[in-house]
């Protein structure tokens, strides 16, 4: 169950950056930003309450509360990439660097991954590189998208280090902890929130998604090794990439499509492995 876990957190992060990065461009990123952050700390609150954890630890909430600062900041640095910078590379760039901090903390950590597993990290980093298309964007997205990976990695590497009995509040407490950081930007400027009803549910919807597909990953960390546990979540600026050549109408360079082949067989050997 860890891998389709995983694989599971990666399809939602893929729908919530594509859909998120389209509508980053029709509303400030801010509000984008701060009204998701609030939809997942409502989803991520009510799964904990709806699967009772069996003795709530201080210390997993902190640890929680340190994902959610990554989360925050990398959802900021995302959707500012994205509301100028093609998803197509400022998504695939923003899982580049979280992949291989992830990794080598896992490792650090203990985490001591199969040869095939180890196969498939190897590829996995390579491959979301060239689905970025090489990290070239005349845009400027890149710089948003490498600051966003830091991001992703804290998010990622602490939320890992909740322990189970601990249930989901270490992701609630991590929705609490993105509020409060990005709390003081929006009440800098508080007409970017005020967004047309159907924006503001849509920016809310965006959130909860996002705090799903941590709900997901936490379960997976749980089941398997750290380092895999994040490739296969690190796997979603395939979906992004593909929905923008469908919908948005961006090209698909070779470099892309190598880079896509590889993040399946990437998959496959961690899975296995």
């Amino acid at each position: 169950m860890g891998p389709l876990l995983a694989l599971a957190s990666a399809v939602c992060y893929g729908i919530v950056d594509f859909t998120g990065g389209l509508l980053s461009r029709r509303v400030h990123f801010a509000a984008v930003t701060f009204l998701g952050q609030l939809g997942g700390l409502l989803l991520a609150a009510t799964a904990a309450l709806l699967l009772p954890a069996d003795a709530v630890h201080p210390v997993d909430l902190l640890w929680g509360a340190l994902s959610g600062v990554g989360s925050g900041a990398a959802m900021h640095f995302l959707n500012r990439g994205l509301s100028h910078g093609a998803m197509s590379v400022v998504v695939p760039v923003s899982a580049v660097t979280g992949v291989g901090l992830s990794v080598v903390c896992g490792v650090l950590l203990g985490d001591r991954p199969t040869v095939v597993a180890w196969l498939g990290i190897v590829l996995a980093v390579p491959a979301l590189w060239m689905v970025a298309g090489g990290g070239t964007d005349s845009s400027g997205g890149v710089p948003d998208g490498l600051l966003a990976s830091a991001g992703v990695a804290l998010q990622y590497i602490a939320l890992a280090q909740a322990g189970a009995s601990s249930g989901l509040w270490p992701v609630a407490a991590g929705r609490v902890a993105a509020v409060l950081v990005l709390l003081p930007a929006a009440a800098r400027h508080p007409r970017r929130l005020r967004l047309p009803p159907v924006r503001s549910a849509q920016a809310v919807l965006v959130g909860a998604g996002a705090a799903l597909g941590l709900v997901l990953y936490l379960l997976a960390a749980q089941r398997q090794l750290l380092a895999v546990a994040v490739v296969l979540a690190s796997l979603y600026p395939a979906l992004p990439v593909i929905l923008g050549l469908a919908l948005l109408h961006e090209r698909l360079g070779r470099r892309q499509l190598a880079g896509l082949a590889g993040a399946a067989v990437a998959t496959l050997l961690l899975s296995l492995g």
